[in-house]
């Protein structure tokens, strides 16, 4: 049982335990606290809770690895698109993690880090395991703090491409809904549209129609857990290959096509230097797996 503390208070609980309980592998810690065996003043919560000074944490008997379980960090491949003394931005693939947890042993960073043992890396922002394309990565304290305090104030541009299910009407339509986060029966985490949720902005401008559906540009103006999925889904265009708010027909039928993950990718970000202020904007193209989709759809 740890009392928290004043120094402790606005912690994330998912990073309080990956601090309190060191060499305890992230997706442990984020199984027990999703089967409820890491409890708050006695009750369950998400991973994502602030800890407040005077509560009471359970953390219950966690393995370490044995080890021969230990498995090698895979090797940092990602493409570099930008890199200075203050900031990396790589291309993610799709299907691979920003960090390790819920599962994953090696995410972005970790590999990242591993490949730069000396560096100072830390996340900008993320992204969704099944989400490519441009995620930044700040190599000092100042630039990770001006890059927070830059996204919180809506000073950049992220763009990303969607292919969605539906004919797309308006050539530009501004989506404002809140969003809610909340928690499957199995713990696993969702957001719906809800007054309570929290405000949220995309700006959606239409690339091309491809009959029944059609290529997106969708601009994150805040920047909320799975934002642009639950938006277009909630509008009536889910993305295709969205396992969590798609069709599972469209899914299926696009992986007979070839395209095993969720048709959106962070192609385009518009934003001042952290710490010189001048304008970066950087591209990263749709991934071979994604054009060869819209050529299907031009054929067809």
């Amino acid at each position: 049982m740890f009392q928290i503390d004043t120094e402790q208070a606005g912690q994330r609980l998912d990073n309080f335990l990956v601090r309190t309980c060191k060499g305890v592998p992230k997706s442990h810690l984020y199984k027990a606290i999703r089967s409820g065996q890491v409890r708050v003043n006695k009750g369950r919560t998400s991973a994502d809770y602030r800890l407040r000074q005077g509560d009471l944490v359970r953390v219950p008997p966690l393995r370490l690895p044995a080890p021969n379980e230990a498995r090698p960090v895979p090797p940092a491949a990602f493409p570099v698109v930008y890199e200075d003394d203050a900031l990396l931005v790589v291309n993610k693939p799709a299907g691979v993690a920003v960090h390790g947890g819920s599962g994953v042993s090696f995410g972005v960073i970790e590999q990242l880090r591993a490949a730069r043992p000396q560096s100072m890396l830390e996340l900008a922002h993320r992204l969704d395991r099944e989400t490519s394309g441009l995620l930044m990565i700040a190599k000092k304290r100042s630039s990770l703090v001006a890059l927070h305090d830059m996204l919180r104030e809506g000073k950049g541009r992220k763009h990303y491409l969607a292919l969605v299910k539906g004919d797309w009407v308006n050539d530009r339509q501004h989506l404002r809904a809140p969003l809610l986060k909340w928690l499957t029966a199995s713990g696993e985490r969702r957001v719906k549209v809800d007054p309570a949720g929290k405000p949220a902005h995309t700006i959606i401008t239409l690339q091309k129609r491809f009959g029944e559906y059609s290529l997106l540009d969708a601009e994150l103006r805040t920047g909320r857990t799975h934002q642009i999925r639950v938006h277009l889904a909630a509008a009536g265009y889910p993305i295709v290959g969205d396992d969590k708010y798609g069709s599972d027909e469209v899914r299926a039928q696009f992986a007979r096509m070839g395209l095993n993950r969720m048709f959106l990718h962070a192609h385009r970000l518009e934003i001042p230097h952290p710490l010189t202020g001048d304008m970066l904007r950087l591209q990263a193209d749709l991934p071979d797996a994604c054009r060869g989709i819209l050529a299907c759809l031009e054929q067809s």
